[in-house]
């Protein structure tokens, strides 16, 4: 391997191509960033445009999940029959929607 001579007395011969490879890592590292930096700003105003905050995303879908019916506690159909007579009984509820959802509980 040769090494390249510099004229620079503080360089010792063959350290020049060290100083050209730092160089060259520092610039890729410099671009990557630039990189993530630029994507960071393309997803969040996409984000942004549908209505989305980037910086509460994590928060909203908890959010969303602890509403869902789909995580809801399961109940068993005699706690269901029981809230719908209590909701008919407090005036909530009318008639044909409490015969309606008792229907639609005893066929689930």
């Amino acid at each position: 391997m040769a090494f390249e001579e510099t004229n620079n007395p503080l360089i010792p011969d063959g350290f020049a191509a060290i100083g050209t490879a730092v160089t060259i890592g520092a610039v890729l590292i410099g671009v990557g960033f630039v990189i993530a930096i630029a994507v960071a700003i393309y997803r969040a105003t996409r984000m942004a445009n549908r209505g989305q905050n980037p910086l509460t995303l994590q928060e909203d879908i908890a959010h969303r999940a602890m509403q869902s019916q789909t995580l809801a506690p399961v109940q068993s159909l005699e706690q269901r029959l029981a809230e719908l007579d209590d909701l008919h009984e407090r005036g909530i509820i009318s008639d044909d929607e409490h015969r309606s959802a008792r229907t639609d509980a005893l066929r689930s």
